[in-house]
């Protein structure tokens, strides 16, 4: 997605939760939109079946960790192909939100931020650990089993990539 219509599309939900805000308001209820307090990765406490310990993480940034274990021997990852992933994504406390397989294009804005950022060098067969703030991931938003602002931990595996 282009910054663009990133930006068309962030207008469009501003606008939509402005609007349901101010219909909640005068119907005297809360909106379900939490304050903006952005999750810090490397100060969260991480529970023992994520796997996770950040101390022994690479800090791409302050909002995504990530490790390798163990790195692929195939092709690498890179903005605009196509790959097919595994993947089980867990809150801090070690509970799984979603988990499965799927193929989209690298770069195309088609998932968080995190995993834009967090996927590139990748190599087939490898296994990465993603751990993403909120700021990379769904910010204040609740998204299914998702709390706000919460930090996403992710195990993914590059299964393949298109053409290479």
């Amino acid at each position: 997605m282009s910054h663009t219509s990133s930006f068309r599309s962030l207008a469009r939900r501003f606008t939509l939760g402005a609007a349901s805000a101010a219909l909640f308001a005068a119907c005297g209820t809360d909106s379900s939109m939490s304050p903006n307090i952005p999750s810090n990765p490397g100060v969260e406490s991480y529970a023992a079946s994520t796997g996770v310990v950040i101390a022994q993480m690479t800090k791409v940034n302050d909002n995504l960790y990530r490790s390798d274990n163990p790195v692929g021997t195939g092709a690498t990852a890179a903005n605009g192909d196509s790959l097919t992933v595994t993947y089980k994504g867990m809150l801090t406390n070690g509970a799984v939100f979603d988990q499965g397989s799927f193929s989209y294009k690298l770069g195309s804005g088609l998932v968080i931020p995190g995993w834009e950022q967090g996927i590139p060098g990748m190599r087939v067969g490898g296994k990465r650990k993603l751990v993403i703030g909120s700021a990379l991931g769904y910010q204040n938003q609740r998204t299914g089993s998702i709390p706000p602002n919460s930090t996403l931990v992710f195990d993914v595996t590059l299964d393949r990539i298109a053409g290479k």
